[in-house]
Formats: structure tokens, C-alpha cells, sequence
């Protein structure tokens, strides 16, 4: 993922009210920076990187009697490294020092170019030192519905889960009918994605949302009824996946079959977008009319990656037609699954747990393998 086709999330450490009014001001004008938090009071600090995990945080040297470069350094001794900036006013002077929790300074007075800039920078900083580290987001997405899209998100993100060791959260991004909390039986009263608040959200706040699934992975539910779809913006769909990729390693998000607006903001965030297909003329004249609008959007065509379920059942279509409609070979294929899919389905829990040596669950760990390979290649973030 990079910082510049996604949101900054900055926490402001300010106590002149005048200061923190300019920079909000400043920070109005654009949607690439979010301003996460204004906190004047410097012992407050701590526990808000922790909570809300902001990509940077802006800390004005002269805090509270020049406390604010202690709170800095104080932080990074502490192992809470989030890149900072320092705020300066002449004629007091101050040097960026990293070893002491200071990565960059800005001198008052300054322009919204300038902030923008120095806050940007020291973002993608911090992303290219830690590109090992980055988390994966993968969205399991048909145009067609009927094509096992959501048993096929569902046993994915449990297949990573196990395969990786890593926390593994599963989306329930089909917001008007709820597709994951249906088939896992989940109760209406459980939390969902309403629940989360819209303009900050914090760890602890997410804990206390998402369902802890038996199988091993936790999931963000869609909300319970199919009004309340409405409740939850594009906008906010765009404010959340960030904030989840900072969570959880592996985020999986089982996507509607529409191409909305919230749709598409599930897919832009997405490193790979892992599009179901079958042997069906309508599914594939909807896969090549996806195609066609992918590339009007300019998505990279490796993003997206073509599974052919019940692949064992060809339909009277032969494997070198769908070729010629995907115009490539489909990356991966799955062989139909039969009764241990309608069970488990039934049960509510993954077939890859219920019968892991069965065709149908070698298969999806195959998948599930496969994007992992990606990711260490570099290919899913940059083909």
C-alpha cells in the first residue's frame, strides 16, 4: 500500500488553540491527511498513539512550557514509534534527531504546502522502511452473485489464518444483506460496522466490535438489518480499511455484487482483488464487462486475479473460451465441493477445517498460498 493513494492518519500535539486552528484549516482543504485528534494535554500522548495508531504525529516543541520534545523522545524510548514532527518557533531552535523521537522540523510560520509536504514525507518514509511489514488486503469479488463468493472469503481468510500464524480479519463487505453473518449464524445483536465510529476509531473500540469467530479469524460484520446499509458511507468505507491494515495483517473482504460506490471503495483499498468466475455465460459476459471497467479506471491488470469455481463443471464451455474472455488463463481453479460445502455451509463452519484433505480445501490453501507468494514477490503492490 502506498501513502499516496490512501489516507495519512495524523494526531496534532498543540496546546495554543490558535496554532491547532490554523492547521486544521490548513488540513481542510485536502482528504489525503486525517486529522485524527487535537490534544493540548501532553500526559494524554501516550495512551493515544497507542489507541489510535496514527501514521504521524505533529508535536509543537514548545508544549506546555517546552515539554514537548521530552514527550517525543519519551515516546520513541518507549518503543512507540510513530514518525514525528516538530514544531518550531523562533527564536527557540530545534534539530531533528530521530534517536530522540524528532524526525523532521517545521518552522513557524509555514504554509499549508509546506505542511502537506513535511507530513507526506515523513509517511512514505516510514512505509519504505517498513515494507516487510505491511499488511495484505485481499477482496473476494464477483459482478454475478451465485458463484460461492462469500463460502470462498470465508475459508480463505481462515486458510491464511492458519498458514501465516498472523491475525486474519474478515470483512463482511456486502453492507445491505450481511452474506458472512448469515452464513456463520451469527446473532443480529452482534456488533457490526455501525458500531465502529466515524470519525475516530481506536483499538480498543475495534476489539470490542468485531465478532471472534471459532475458526480462528475475527470478523467485522455488516450491519443487521437491510435499512441500515445506508448508515455507512463510501467516504467512511475509505477512512476504515486503513485503519484495519494497521490491526490485522490480513485483511479478507467479501464484497456485494454491484459495482457501487462502497464497492469500489472496498476494491480501490484492496491489494488483490480475487474475482470469482464460473461456467456461466452470464457470469463471464459480467467478468468481461468488469475488465473493460477496470481498465477504464486505469487498475493495475495484475490486481486482479480470476478464480474459476466448480471448476470440474465446465457447462459445455471449454477451458479455452473462458481463457479468450478473461483474456488471460485464470489463476486459480476450484473443484466443486458437493455435500462437504453444502454442510459445512450449513453448520457454519469452514470446510477447511471440517475436512482439510478433501480436493475443494487442498485447493483454497493453494490460494491462499499462492497470494501469500505474491506478496513476498512484490507483484500484488506493484504489478
Amino acid at each position: 500500500m502506498s501513502n499516496s493513494a490512501s489516507q495519512i492518519r495524523l494526531l496534532l500535539v498543540e496546546d495554543v488553540a490558535e496554532v491547532a486552528q490554523y492547521i486544521r484549516g490548513l488540513l481542510n482543504s485536502q482528504a489525503q491527511i486525517r486529522l485524527l485528534d487535537v490534544v493540548a494535554d501532553g500526559r494524554r500522548v501516550p495512551e493515544l498513539v497507542r489507541d489510535l495508531r496514527p501514521d504521524v504525529m505533529i508535536i509543537d516543541s514548545l508544549l506546555q512550557g517546552k515539554r514537548g520534545l521530552r514527550i517525543a523522545a519519551a515516546l520513541r524510548a518507549g518503543g512507540q514509534d510513530v514518525p514525528t514532527l516538530a514544531l518550531a518557533a523562533p527564536p527557540w531552535r530545534v534539530l531533528a534527531d530521530p534517536a530522540l523521537g524528532i524526525d523532521h522540523v517545521l518552522a513557524m510560520p509555514f504554509t499549508g504546502y509546506d505542511l502537506i509536504n513535511a507530513v507526506r514525507m515523513l509517511a512514505d518514509r516510514a512505509q519504505a522502511a517498513n515494507v516487510d511489514h505491511r499488511s495484505s488486503v485481499y477482496a473476494v469479488f464477483s459482478p454475478k452473485g451465485g458463484v460461492g463468493k462469500t463460502t470462498i472469503a470465508f475459508n480463505l481468510a481462515v486458510a491464511i489464518a492458519a498458514q501465516r500464524g498472523l491475525g486474519t480479519l474478515l470483512v463482511d463487505g456486502n453492507l445491505q444483506f450481511g452474506d458472512v453473518r448469515a452464513l456463520l449464524r451469527i446473532p443480529a445483536d452482534a456488533p457490526s460496522i455501525i458500531d465502529l465510529p466515524a470519525e475516530r476509531i481506536s483499538d480498543s473500540e475495534l476489539s470490542e466490535v468485531v465478532w471472534h469467530d471459532p475458526s480462528g479469524i475475527d470478523v467485522l460484520l455488516a450491519p443487521p438489518r437491510v435499512e441500515m446499509h445506508e448508515m455507512v458511507s463510501a467516504r467512511e468505507v475509505e477512512k476504515i480499511v486503513p485503519f484495519l491494515r494497521k490491526i490485522y495483517p490480513v485483511v479478507v473482504i467479501d464484497t456485494p455484487a454491484d459495482t457501487g460506490e462502497k464497492t469500489m471503495a472496498f476494491l480501490d483499498a484492496s491489494d488483490v482483488i480475487l474475482q470469482v468466475v464460473t461456467h456461466d455465460a452470464m457470469a463471464i459476459a459480467s467478468t468481461r464487462t468488469m475488465a473493460d471497467l477496470f481498465r477504464a479506471l486505469g487498475t493495475r491488470p495484475l490486481k486482479v486475479r480470476y478464480l474459476i469455481n466448480r471448476a470440474d463443471w465446465t457447462g459445455g464451455i471449454a477451458p479455452a473460451d473462458l481463457a479468450e474472455a478473461l483474456g488471460r488463463q485464470p489463476e486459480f481453479h476450484l473443484p466443486s465441493g458437493g455435500s462437504l460445502v453444502d454442510e459445512s455451509n450449513n453448520r457454519g463452519v469452514p470446510f477447511v477445517v471440517a475436512n482439510p484433505s478433501a480436493p475443494i480445501s487442498v485447493a483454497i490453501r493453494g490460494v491462499a498460498e499462492s497470494l501469500v507468494e505474491l506478496d513476498a514477490a512484490g507483484v500484488a503492490a506493484g504489478a
